[in-house]
């Protein structure tokens, strides 16, 4: 990916999470501040670059869970809010 299709990346992210039961609403967002561009101008998507937030509706039970990158566990973890 590169700074130019990561906003493409997110959505097409967004949109698959969309599809699976339950989920109301989704958001994605890429850390552009992680990426790190090669000799051919794109980099790596990696786990921790990633912060997702959905929000779940369950028989009337409303979650929300979020994804992101613990620095002291070193790994994106996912949590409820």
């Amino acid at each position: 990916m590169s700074l130019k299709t990561a906003a493409g990346l997110e959505e097409a992210m967004e949109e698959c999470i969309s599809l699976q039961p339950y989920v109301r609403r989704v958001h994605v967002s890429i850390n552009r501040q992680m990426l790190k561009e090669n000799f051919f101008a794109y980099g790596e998507l990696e786990g921790r670059m990633i912060i997702a937030e959905v929000q779940i509706d369950y028989e009337g039970e409303v979650v929300i869970a979020r994804l992101q990158y613990d620095a002291e566990k070193n790994y994106p973890l996912m949590s409820l809010i």
